[in-house]
């Protein structure tokens, strides 16, 4: 007679029992994923950056990304319960990729740029092959480097791979751009790795490659020529003086309400805000579109 009745007992199901898991583990992912979209887009807006100069555990300040997540976790239980430490482990980006690759092959990128506070970071992405055949590639990690010689950039590569690992020997490609001190074939980055792994061949960066002819070819169009080099002394006519600065954004402002009147425009939130000139970065995107212009 128990046993009729536990079989009657619908609501001890183990199928309905997995559909409340999942229906609950779902509404938990879409309100981190909601929240950590909401983070992003706050940040953007008010043109902040996201990570911190110390992001560790101990860290007083973890950068206005996390700072920002934590705030927002401490006004509300049910973002705090699955946010941060919190979070189930399939959330923890880096630690899925590395059980993600295991113990196969994979191949670094890595190239570097100053960011606004004119520290040099590096930033390493990782491409590999999944358990289902498919390429993927995937950034895993951004590192502050001292100076971007090879031997600095190998300790770095080296130490990130380490602390998640993963076998240096297991390297099988590099994908680096074309300056001396990562293609080089006696002192680059990609020769140092040769001598520790002899089957990491290194590939010239597409991405640079295509910047480089688009630049090459730009040379030999007078126009394109004309406008950057007009465009580059507009930036610095204005952002030069605080007074033109004003005056550009006045301008644009009436530039705004004229379209608005005639319809020309849209509105909504966010839309047509008053911005300034943007000097070019001090990357070697940068440098290079300045060499050859």
């Amino acid at each position: 007679m128990k046993a009729c009745q536990d079989l009657l007992n619908q609501d001890g199901h183990i199928r309905n029992v997995i559909q409340v898991q999942s229906s609950s583990q779902r509404m938990n992912n879409r309100l981190r994923l909601k929240i950590s979209i909401n983070t992003v887009c706050w940040l953007t807006l008010q043109a902040y950056a996201f990570r911190g100069h110390d992001e560790t555990r101990k860290s007083r300040n973890q950068g206005n990304f996390l700072e920002l997540l934590k705030l927002l976790a401490s006004y509300n239980d049910e973002i705090a319960k699955v946010v941060l430490e919190n979070a189930p482990q399939n959330c923890k980006v880096k630690k899925s990729i590395r059980e993600e690759i295991g113990d196969s092959k994979f191949c670094i990128v890595v190239d570097e740029a100053r960011d606004e506070s004119k520290k040099e970071q590096m930033a390493l992405v990782l491409r590999f092959v999944d358990k289902v055949g498919l390429i993927q590639e995937r950034f895993f990690d951004v590192a502050h480097v001292k100076d971007t010689t090879s031997l600095t950039l190998k300790e770095a590569i080296y130490d990130i791979l380490s602390r998640h690992n993963l076998d240096v020997s297991n390297i099988s490609g590099q994908g680096y751009d074309g300056a001396s001190n990562m293609r080089g074939e006696c002192n680059g980055l990609q020769s140092l790795f040769m001598k520790d792994c002899p089957y990491a061949y290194y590939v010239h960066c597409f991405a640079h490659r295509l910047l480089l002819a688009l630049v090459t070819s730009s040379r030999e169009v007078k126009l394109v020529h004309k406008f950057v080099e007009k465009l580059i002394f507009i930036v610095n006519v204005v952002c030069s003086s605080t007074k033109r600065h004003d005056e550009l954004q006045a301008a644009q402002l009436e530039e705004i309400a004229y379209l608005l009147n005639i319809d020309e425009i849209v509105t909504g939130k966010g839309a047509n805000q008053a911005g300034t000139l943007k000097r070019a970065g001090y990357t070697r995107w940068g440098i290079t579109l300045r060499f050859y212009f």
